[in-house]
């Protein structure tokens, strides 16, 4: 039987666009490897989800006693969190809308490949 755990950060003020791409490139690796992926990046992402990413270890070690040198991140993926529209003025008494995204990142855990 395998175990499974997850963690969900969620309302990051992130673009889920701009998170995805981090989130693809940990996708199916260990979890040491994903931790070493993710600590050289130089994207904002990159952090958001590397903090995810131990709360999923952590959730793992303490709740289900896994050993983490087992452990491999099964599912990652980024959804879209509610939009906070904003505006600014332009000229002749207009606007334009600006969209400040958000997220929910989910990270799932597991002990086998």
């Amino acid at each position: 039987m395998s175990m499974q755990v997850r963690a969900v950060s969620k309302y990051v003020r992130i673009s889920p666009l701009k998170c995805r791409l981090v989130v693809d490139q940990i996708r199916t690796l260990p979890v040491e490897r994903a931790r070493d992926v993710l600590g050289y990046s130089t994207k904002k992402a990159a952090r958001l989800v590397l903090k995810t990413l131990d709360s999923a270890i952590a959730n793992a070690e303490v709740n289900e006693g896994a050993n983490i040198d087992d452990l491999v991140v099964r599912y990652a993926y980024v959804d879209e969190a509610p939009t906070l529209k904003r505006w600014r003025a332009r000229a002749r008494g207009r606007v334009n809308r600006i969209f400040k995204r958000s997220s929910h990142i989910t990270i799932v855990v597991s002990d086998e490949a």
